[in-house]
C-alpha cells in the first residue's frame, strides 16, 4: 500500500484500506505509509454468479485461463472468447495484453457500472476454460489519513554534509532498535539487489551509488505526472493530485510524499559519512514505479512483481539484474486474490523473498488484523508490523497475522520518533535532497527487506522460506506491549546474521522451489505456510489444504487449479470436470509421489508416481509435482 509517507512533513503513510472490496477474488491496493495520528460428477460445475455487492465500477478485468486451454497461449482465442462474451452481454469488449502472470487483461471500454461489470464477469465464467475473473481495480494511490499539524508538517533535515545516523535510534538503539551496526560486523548487503515497488525514486547523493535501472509501470497516463504511460524511467515526478484530476469520491494530497524515496533509504542509503544509511549499505536498490497519483489498476502491480523477479512482461524488456528481495510497501483491505498470490508464487519460485506492509488501520474501528489486508494477507510473503520509539506496537499498526515487527515510528508530538531517512523538499515536483521523519508499516517493512539483503549477501543459497524463517527464529521478544499479536517478535539484525554466517539459518518447506511453468494463467497456490516461516492466510475454498498423513480429506480444489502440500494418506476432492473426481496419495518418499485418481464412485481408477520437479497426468487432470521434502509434498494440480 502506498501508504507510509514520510515524517519529514509529519506523514505516516499509513497503510490504508482505500481501496474497493471487490467481490471474493478482487483486488484492491493502496500506498502503505502516511500521516495519521492519532459436484463429483464429470460435467462442468456451475460456477458462483458475481453479485454487486462490493463491486465498484472499473475499466478493466483479469481473467486466468486453466493451462490446458487454448487461450492460455493464443491471443487469438483470447479475442475470439472476448468476442463471444460481448456479443452475449452487449458490451464493448476489447483484449489489452497479457500480463506476465499470463492472465489476460480485459478492456470495458470505459468505466463501467457494477451492474455491468457482474455480467460480464459471469458471461467469462460460464466458460470451463475460465481458472478465474477478477476486477482489475482502480485504486487510490494515497492515503485517506489526516495530516498532523502544521509544525510537525514542516519538519525536515537539510542535505548540507551533516552526519544523522546518531538520530537512526531504529538501527542501534539496543533496546527498542534492530541492532544493525553489530550486523554490519559481517555483512552490509553487497551483491544483493532489492527492488522497491513504490511511486520511484527522486534523485538523492545517498542513493546514486546503489541505484540500478528499474522501470516506470504506471499504465495509465492521466494518472501518471510525468505525461505518459509505461517507461524506462521510474523517477518520481510527485504524486500530487491536482484539482479535478482524481475521481471525486478519492481522497487525495495536493503534496507529494516521495514515499519510494524514503523507503529505498531505509533499505540501501549508502554509508557514505553523511546523512543517512541504509539496513544494507551496499545493497542494490531498483526503483520500480508502480505508485502516482490518484488510481493505480492492480495489473501494473502484478506486471511489476513479474517483473523485479525476473520474469517476463510482454512488450517490457527483460530485467538484467532480477531482485532477490522485492519490498511492497502497499495493500488495502480485502482477501489476497487470485492473480495477485499467483504472481507471488512465480515470483517466490523464481528466488525473491517479497516483504510486506501489515498495514496502518491498527487505529481505526472495523478490520486490524493483518489477514484482512491485501497483500499482507497472501501466502509466501513476510508481513511486517510497526513498534514505536518506546518499542510497543505503533498506534496505526495492523496486528495479528504478521510475520514479526520492526521499527516503524511514531512522530506524533517529536517528529524524531519518527524514522529518518531520505527524501525531497518539493512540494509538488522534485526539489532539493534532504531527509525526513516517518513513520508506518511501510517503514517497517523496508527494514526487513533490509535485513533479508543482509542474509542473502552472507548465504545467497538460502530460498525465501529459509530467510523468512531465520529473520523469525532470531527475533527477540517485543521490549513494550503488543496488542492484538506482533508475530515472532521484533527483528534482530545482528542475531539473524550471526546464525546465518555459523549456518544455522533455519529450514523451511513451505515456498516453491522451482521455477515457474510455461502455463503461468493457473490459479496460485492457496497452500497455507508452515507455522515457522510465514504466515498463513485464512483458507477461502479455492485450494488450501496441509496434508496430514492420516488419510486427510483435503476438500480444497472443488473448481481444481489449486496447489496443496500433501503427505501418505492424503485425498483431494476434485469436481471431476477432468475425469477425476477424487485424487489420493498413495506414498511421498525418495523425492517421489506415488497417487491414485478416481472417478466414478470410484469405480474407475489410474496409478501414477512422479518425481520432482515433473508433470505427470490421470485422464484430463494434470498433476504437477513441484518439490518433495522427506514425507511432504507441494503438488498442482490443473
Amino acid at each position: 500500500m502506498k501508504t507510509h509517507r514520510k515524517s519529514r512533513r509529519g506523514r505516516i503513510l499509513v497503510a490504508t484500506a482505500l481501496g474497493t472490496t471487490l467481490l471474493a477474488g478482487a483486488v484492491a491496493t493502496a500506498m502503505a505509509g502516511e500521516d495519521s495520528p492519532g459436484s463429483g460428477n464429470s460435467s462442468t460445475p456451475a460456477l458462483p454468479k458475481a453479485a454487486t455487492t462490493g463491486i465498484e465500477p472499473v475499466s478493466g478485468l483479469i481473467v486466468g485461463y486453466k493451462s490446458k486451454a487454448q487461450e492460455a497461449h493464443s491471443e487469438k482465442a483470447v479475442r475470439e472468447d472476448i468476442g463471444t462474451a460481448a456479443a452475449k452481454t452487449g458490451e464493448k469488449l476489447s483484449y489489452k495484453r497479457r500480463l506476465g502472470i499470463g492472465a489476460a487483461l480485459v478492456s470495458l471500454g470505459g468505466v463501467q457500472p457494477a451492474k455491468d461489470v457482474v455480467k460480464v464477469m459471469n458471461q467469462l465464467q460460464a466458460d470451463s476454460d475460465v481458472s478465474y475473473v477478477v476486477p482489475d481495480s482502480q485504486v487510490p494511490s494515497s492515503d485517506d489519513t489526516p495530516r498532523l499539524d502544521a509544525a510537525a508538517d514542516n519538519e525536515s533535515l537539510p542535505s548540507d554534509g551533516t552526519d544523522y545516523t546518531s538520530k537512526q535510534w531504529n538501527l542501534s538503539d539496543p533496546k527498542v532498535g534492530m541492532d544493525v551496526p553489530d550486523a554490519w560486523r559481517t555483512s552490509t548487503g553487497k551483491g544483493v539487489t532489492v527492488a522497491v515497488l513504490d511511486t520511484g525514486i527522486a534523485k538523492h547523493s545517498d542513493l546514486e551509488a546503489n541505484i540500478v535501472p528499474g522501470p516506470d509501470f504506471i499504465s495509465d497516463k492521466d494518472h501518471t505526472n510525468d505525461g505518459d504511460g509505461r517507461d524506462s524511467d521510474p523517477s518520481d515526478p510527485g504524486d500530487f493530485a491536482k484539482a479535478g484530476q482524481c475521481p471525486a469520491d478519492e481522497d487525495t494530497s495536493p503534496t507529494s510524499s516521495w514515499h519510494g524515496t524514503h523507503i529505498a533509504g531505509i533499505v540501501a542509503a549508502s554509508d557514505n559519512g553523511k546523512g543517512t544509511v541504509g539496513v544494507a549499505p551496499d545493497a542494490k536498490l531498483q526503483p520500480i514505479r508502480v505508485l502516482g497519483s490518484c488510481i493505480t489498476p492492480i495489473s501494473d502491480i502484478l506486471d511489476a512483481i513479474t517483473w523485479a523477479s525476473g520474469g517476463i512482461v510482454p512488450g517490457t524488456p527483460d530485467n538484467t539484474t532480477p531482485a532477490k528481495v522485492i519490498n511492497m510497501s502497499l495493500g488495502s483491505q480485502g482477501p489476497c486474490t487470485t492473480p495477485m498470490q499467483s504472481a507471488i508464487d512465480q515470483a517466490v519460485q523464481r528466488g525473491s523473498t517479497i516483504v510486506v506492509a501489515a498495514g496502518n488501520q491498527g487505529n481505526r474501528r472495523g478490520p486490524q488484523d493483518a489477514h484482512n489486508f491485501d497483500f499482507a494477507s497472501c501466502n509466501h510473503v513476510i508481513t511486517v508490523a510497526a513498534t514505536d520509539r518506546k518499542g510497543n506496537r505503533a498506534f496505526y499498526s495492523n496486528f495479528g497475522s504478521v510475520t514479526l515487527a520492526a521499527p516503524g515510528g511514531d512522530t506524533t508530538g517529536n517528529p524524531e520518533n519518527g524514522i529518518l531517512s531520505t527524501s525531497n523538499t518539493g512540494r509538488t515536483a522534485p526539489g532539493a535532497e534532504d531527509y525526513r521523519f516517518e513513520m508506518g508499516t511501510s517503514q517497517a517493512t523496508a527494514h526487513i527487506s533490509g535485513l533479508a539483503a543482509l542474509v542473502l549477501s552472507v548465504n545467497p543459497e538460502l530460498t525465501p522460506a529459509e530467510i523468512a524463517a531465520t529473520i523469525q527464529a532470531n527475533a527477540r521478544p517485543i521490549p513494550g506491549t503488543c496488542e492484538g499479536g506482533c508475530g515472532a517478535g521484533l527483528a534482530d539484525a545482528a542475531k539473524t546474521v550471526e546464525a546465518v554466517a555459523k549456518g544455522d539459518s533455519s529450514a523451511a518447506t513451505d515456498s516453491p522451489a522451482t521455477p515457474p511453468s510455461d502455463s503461468t494463467s493457473d490459479s496460485p497456490s492457496d497452500a497455507p505456510s508452515s507455522p515457522a516461516s510465514l504466515p498463513a492466510s485464512p483458507s477461502d475454498g479455492t485450494g488450501t489444504g496441509a496434508g496430514t498423513g492420516t488419510g486427510a480429506d483435503l476438500s480444497a480444489c472443488l473448481h481444481n487449479d489449486c496447489q496443496v502440500e500433501v503427505t501418505a494418506g492424503d485425498t483431494i476432492q476434485l469436481d471431476g470436470a477432468d475425469g477425476v473426481d477424487e485424487l489420493s496419495i498413495d506414498s511421498v518418499s525418495d523425492n517421489t509421489v506415488a497417487f491414485t485418481g478416481s472417478s466414478g464412485n470410484g469405480s474407475q481408477q489410474s496409478s501414477d508416481s512422479q518425481t520432482a520437479p515433473g508433470q505427470s497426468q490421470i485422464n484430463n487432470l494434470v498433476v504437477d509435482i513441484i518439490s518433495v521434502d522427506g514425507d511432504r509434498a507441494t503438488i498442482r494440480l490443473s
